[in-house]
């Protein structure tokens, strides 16, 4: 889903293989448009790359909000990075960042210095990693979430034993 992307509405879907549901890449043009009213429920994620994803460029030419996304009752089957908000969106190694591993990654909150994401609430996540690629980790960079329910691996650890 692009800029402008108003009330949509995803329910009852399995993608795979695949990117998973994105929201993005956005901020990369002037003119692009808020982006409010997304619902994801009841979706199955069978080996993407991402279950949701929500991507912004960091030096944005256009200040945009994304508010009101919804993600709820998502079962990810082999997902390499399941739950993703990176406002430091750069394909291709095109930015000079330091390479990371993103497979053991479960829950990926990377916001903005400039501009932390705000009311991010993360709930009932539980999530195993079957692979061997090392612990499963959680990274949140400028986000303070809020928590509630069962949280597998622990969100916002810097190292998360899956359960």
């Amino acid at each position: 889903m692009g800029d402008e992307t108003k009330e949509v509405y995803i329910q009852n879907v399995t993608c795979g293989p695949g990117h998973g549901i994105s929201i993005g890449s956005l901020g990369g043009y002037a003119t692009e448009k808020d982006v409010t009213g997304v619902y994801v429920k009841n979706c199955t994620f069978i080996g993407t790359t991402n279950g949701v994803r929500v991507k912004t460029w960091p030096s944005a030419p256009a200040t945009l909000t994304v508010s009101e996304l919804h993600f709820e009752d998502l079962i990810m089957d082999n997902a390499s990075l399941p739950i993703v908000i990176d406002q430091e969106y750069c394909p291709h190694n095109l930015c000079n960042k330091d390479g990371h591993d993103e497979y053991c990654r479960a829950v990926w909150l990377v916001c903005s210095s400039l501009k932390p994401c705000e009311n991010v609430e993360v709930g009932d996540i539980d999530l195993t990693y079957t692979g061997n690629q090392g612990p499963i980790t959680t990274q949140c960079t400028n986000v303070k979430p809020k928590f509630v329910g069962k949280q597998n691996p622990p969100v916002c650890a810097a190292t998360a034993k899956s359960a």
